[in-house]
């Protein structure tokens, strides 16, 4: 596979997330709450450490659900114990717009790994590398997909964090390229040089299509279109 970007499936469906584990094109895992809730999960821990039995080496984010800092660092603390490989999720913000910087800059001192995540914008990108000098490691997850529903293009401000993340300062830290919408945002990413990309299950499985003939990619979805209008009688 020509692509060098490091891809990461993203989900909370328990078989998908553990195929993906076995699949040795997938480099890590995440989740969210919001996934977890859309597959129906009520126990989060138990959740957690039944996926952690299985996924013992490829790294995984779990994501804190607190919105206030001390139960928020609890939450940080308590998943990171669960494994080696477990990076936790904070928000740069909290739901009152407040940066996250101090519980940021507490964890990494206490070397938990980090995944940042929920970044739109090039203030909370400078403020987070402020927060995260000497991490053991962490990722800036920034929300290109999102950016670009809003009509934002999300390319100039990942080209100037690839860009930025070269300096020697910023040692252990990586850009995640998140909310992915499409197979061709992992072309995108992995031409600008981001480290990482999260992917749902239902892009990852596209990749039966890489590269496929276009000739032939023509040709189906027109017999596409034929077999539909013969089942469905249309008559003129």
């Amino acid at each position: 596979m020509e692509i060098r970007i490091k891809l990461f499936a993203d989900g909370a469906k328990k078989t998908d997330m553990i195929s993906f584990y076995k699949d040795p094109n997938i480099s890590g895992l995440t989740t969210n709450p919001s996934l977890m809730r859309k597959e129906g999960v009520t126990d989060y821990e138990k959740f957690a450490k039944e996926l952690l039995e299985v996924i013992t080496e490829k790294q995984i984010s779990f994501e804190v659900f607190s919105d206030e800092p001390n139960e928020m660092k609890k939450q940080a603390l308590k998943i990171a114990s669960w494994g080696k490989n477990v990076y936790v999720k904070i928000p740069v913000i909290n739901t009152k717009n407040i940066f996250s910087g101090e519980l940021i800059k507490e964890l990494t001192q206490e070397g938990i790994q980090l995944n940042i995540t929920a970044i739109f914008t090039k203030n909370q990108i400078e403020q987070t590398l402020e927060v995260l000098h000497g991490s053991k490691g962490a990722y800036l997850s920034v929300f290109a997909g999102r950016m670009a529903d809003t009509g934002f293009d999300p390319i100039p401000l990942m080209t100037e964090t690839v860009q930025e993340l070269k300096k020697p300062q910023h040692k252990n830290i990586e850009l995640l390229w998140a909310s992915t919408r499409e197979f061709f945002n992992i072309i995108e990413a992995d031409r600008l040089g981001c480290d990482i990309i999260t992917v749902p299950s239902e892009i990852l499985k596209k990749f039966s299509s890489y590269k496929k003939d276009l000739t032939l990619c023509s040709q189906e979805t027109v017999l596409g279109f034929y077999k539909d209008a013969l089942e469905s009688g249309f008559k003129l």
